[in-house]
């Protein structure tokens, strides 16, 4: 048990290490060209896209299904309700289909 609260304190300490040696690095430049910005900003979606991909390719009708709500609801909606309404939509299905969770 011990090994594992070792894990969790190692891993955060490596995060906060990666986070702040990102922003002492940015803050060391000052200002940055308008392209690595663009570039940075499309970090947190090339992330998720590569989380999503998977389950799209793989993954069982349920979840696409879920993947195609969350996507039209986030069009009108803020990030929470479209996620909130898009894991109903998932466990129903799932529940339906009998697909596990």
């Amino acid at each position: 048990m011990s090994e594992t609260y070792l894990l969790i304190v190692l891993c955060g300490v490596i995060t906060y290490a990666v986070r702040s040696g990102g922003h002492v690095l940015m803050s060391y430049f000052g200002t940055v060209h308008h392209r690595v910005e663009a570039g940075l900003e499309a970090v947190p979606v090339a992330v998720l896209s590569a989380l999503v991909a998977p389950a799209i390719v793989t993954g069982s009708w349920p979840d696409v299904v879920a993947l195609v709500v969350v996507c039209l609801a986030s069009m009108r909606f803020s990030l929470l309700p479209s996620m909130l309404v898009s894991l109903v939509v998932l466990v129903a299905l799932r529940h339906l289909s009998g697909v596990g969770l």
